[in-house]
């Protein structure tokens, strides 16, 4: 049996990982939860599945916790520093990596160190540091499994082909809820209308950037990382039915990619049971039912994200990590109504010109850079 450990266990991914825990219990324990703040989902959580460990990464829940699981031999924790201890524990076999933002960062790194495999569904780890999270893992001999449904598809798409053989990667894109709107209709537009993702249940941050395609420009940098190309081989393809999840066309010219309905469980599944497929009762694609299949060029002046995005890849050194550190501040300032829909790019975009150029990046570096975006993001917020 496999152990794992469930980094955002409350939030979309965590969820549905569970989901996948409860199909098979005879191959896979819980053996630590963590979480953000959602308290009352966490303890029931804990009480189904009866992790050794639970940890919540806000402390002013650590007591309540405590007191709520008390009657329950689990130990206890709270704080990022003991996430980051949680995943280094010998009995843990894959650490699940499904954290929101740049908070993941430092306990994949730690889980990669351990030696963990890492079912990764935290983008932001690999926009952030992935040259150093790649040559930790190679280090550490620690395999890094995609969950994102379109790394998946890639990932899937490669077995058994030789990657130096790859010619273009294409990444499809649903085109989120504003994929026909007019930039003069989306001036106007509030989270509310761009939680409302047309195939996808997601949880509020990343149904943003779905919505300002920044989720797709984070995506082309993991699978520059994940893949081992150049930015520049990875396409993105408008795919509005979100049924070819991605694919890879390789030098003879042909192009394989994986389909399949727009549900999470199946790559989280697939990266626990890789290089096994077990079966599942996850709903099917029938393509008798499907109708057409259309692609289409993303629209840069619509959707500048996508375009930041490959800029500060291009760029290179710590301007990935500026772009997530104002990503983050701009995306929360649009769900909280502090700034419009348009106003997120502009944001992103003065941060990324107005913030220190570092080639060659340590950790330390990457921890003050995004310290340093987030406080220039902020203040354009303010409008200082």
């Amino acid at each position: 049996m496999k152990q794992l450990a469930i980094l955002g266990s409350t939030g979309s991914i965590g969820t549905q990982t569970l989901d996948v825990v409860r199909t098979y219990p005879d191959r896979y324990g819980v053996y630590a939860l963590c979480a953000h703040k959602s308290i009352d989902l966490l303890i029931k959580q804990a009480r189904e599945f009866k992790p050794e460990v639970v940890c919540i990464a806000d402390e002013r829940l650590y007591e309540p916790l405590r007191d709520a699981l008390a009657d329950m031999p689990v130990k206890v924790w709270a704080g990022p520093e003991a996430i980051a201890q949680v995943v280094t524990m010998p009995s843990i076999d894959i650490v699940v990596a499904a954290m929101v933002g740049y908070a993941g960062l430092k306990p994949t790194i730690e889980a990669i160190k351990a030696g963990k495999t890492i079912a990764l569904a935290n983008k932001e780890t690999l926009v952030v540091a992935g040259e150093i999270i790649c040559e930790l893992a190679l280090q550490h001999h620690a395999p890094i499994l995609p969950v994102d449904s379109e790394h998946s598809a890639i990932f899937q798409s490669l077995v058994g082909e030789d990657r130096s053989e790859i010619e273009k990667i294409l990444l499809t894109a649903s085109g989120g809820p504003f994929r026909t709107f007019s930039l003069e209709q989306m001036k106007n537009v509030t989270a509310a209308d761009a939680l409302k993702h047309p195939n996808w249940a997601m949880g509020a941050k990343i149904t943003i950037d779905s919505a300002s395609m920044m989720n797709k420009g984070f995506e082309v940098i993991e699978a520059k990382w994940l893949f081992g190309v150049p930015v520049e081989k990875v396409q993105v393809l408008v795919h509005p039915q979100s049924i070819v999840h991605s694919a890879v066309q390789f030098t003879d010219g042909a192009i394989k990619a994986q389909l399949g309905a727009p549900d999470m469980r199946l790559p989280i599944q697939y990266a626990l049971t890789f290089p096994e497929r077990l079966s599942s009762d996850f709903p099917r694609a029938n393509l008798f039912d499907l109708g057409a299949l259309t692609f289409e060029k993303p629209d840069l002046a619509r959707f500048p994200n996508l375009g930041l995005a490959y800029e500060a890849m291009r760029r290179g050194g710590n301007i990935p990590c500026v772009l997530n550190a104002a990503n983050e501040v701009a995306n929360l300032a649009f769900r909280e109504g502090r700034c419009g829909f348009l106003q997120m790019s502009d944001i992103i975009a003065e941060t990324m010109n107005k913030a220190a150029f570092i080639a060659k990046p340590t950790y330390e570096d990457y921890v003050a850079t995004d310290a340093a975006a987030r406080q220039i993001a902020a203040e354009m917020v303010n409008g200082k």
